[in-house]
């Protein structure tokens, strides 16, 4: 197979295959210098590292700071709707104390009336107790008058009076014995 190729053709390759070695070993280096590495490539790798280690920890703290975030809007929201209650919840307890004190003012305003209308009843009752009791004295003496057991003509002497205060001398002492 070697042998049917035209020799133009082997040479051809064996130059190709000359120029390919020479190239190498002019631009690729030798084998020792493939083993030493430039030190800015080791700086370069661990620096893109970093960089991707760097995104990472940016990506996770953006993720914390919108959840932070929600957490606010979501507190404050919370706070807003507390205030509120509590403002509407100071507005009732203002509300029912001014009334409790409205109440008080008028419960203590109705008790001195109904106080003064009581004593003004009292008074009039003993007054109707008065005229009740004149009248039924007035009606006795008409009565008496009338029957003729009380007579205006007689008048008591002196010694009636006399005798009615000896008796209620006696009376008196025998009251405040018992």
């Amino acid at each position: 197979m070697f042998v049917d190729l035209p020799q133009e053709l082997i040479l051809y390759a064996a130059g190709a295959f000359l120029l390919g070695w020479l190239l190498a070993s002019i631009f690729g280096g030798s084998k020792s210098d493939s083993k030493k590495r430039d030190p800015r490539d080791d700086r370069i790798r661990s620096l893109e590292a970093e960089v991707r280690i760097a995104q990472t920890d940016l990506e996770k703290a953006r993720d914390r700071v919108e959840t932070l975030e929600k957490e606010l809007e979501d507190a404050q929201d919370g706070i807003e709707k507390r205030d509120n209650v509590i403002t509407h919840q100071q507005s009732k307890m203002e509300e029912t104390t001014r009334d409790l004190k409205e109440s008080v003012i008028k419960t203590r305003e109705l008790r001195a009336e109904l106080s003064d209308r009581a004593a003004e009843n009292l008074k009039s009752e003993v007054a109707l107790r008065e005229v009740k009791t004149e009248l039924e004295v007035a009606q006795a003496s008409t009565d008496l008058i009338a029957t003729g057991v009380l007579d205006y003509a007689v008048a008591p002497t002196e010694e009636d009076d006399e005798e009615a205060e000896d008796l209620l001398d006696e009376a008196d002492m025998k009251g405040a014995a018992t």
